[in-house]
């Protein structure tokens, strides 16, 4: 990483705040015209394929369809490792579904991988959609 650029981890940061913002302009801004989204890695119902999203075409689908309908959504990050152009992020994520009752506790580690110029080259997360907990707000 070349001294003065925009690291991995505060690209993270960066893209956790628009997401708890609510601020699609700005987490959009994020991503590199040729970045890929894969949330979860693999075969889900948010990516039946698992193929991931490639593109910001593909990305701003993924804001709109799974980050703007729930009520919030907010970010425990209890360990954090930066090597190179990437970070890997341990933690939670808190997803208040809509209607405010029920909330969506998603444990994994959550890599993101700069393209060298101040954007994201990759956000990569390690869940199991299986593994995820609901509870009552």
């Amino acid at each position: 990483m070349v001294q003065g650029t925009t690291t991995a981890r505060e690209l993270a940061r960066r893209s956790q705040a628009a997401v708890a913002a609510k601020d699609r302009d700005a987490w959009l801004s994020l991503f590199a015209s040729d970045a890929v989204l894969q949330d979860p890695i693999g075969p889900s119902p948010l990516d039946p394929l698992g193929a991931g999203h490639r593109g910001r075409d593909a990305i701003a689908a993924f804001y709109d369809n799974v980050i703007a309908p729930p009520e919030r959504i907010t970010f425990e990050i209890e360990r954090s490792y930066q090597c190179g152009d990437e970070v890997a992020d341990v933690g939670v994520i808190r997803t208040t579904l809509a209607g405010g009752q029920h909330v969506a506790v998603v444990r994994g580690v959550y890599t993101y991988r700069s393209n060298g110029a101040g954007q994201l080259a990759a956000l990569r997360a390690f869940w199991e959609f299986d593994a995820v907990e609901l509870t009552s707000a």
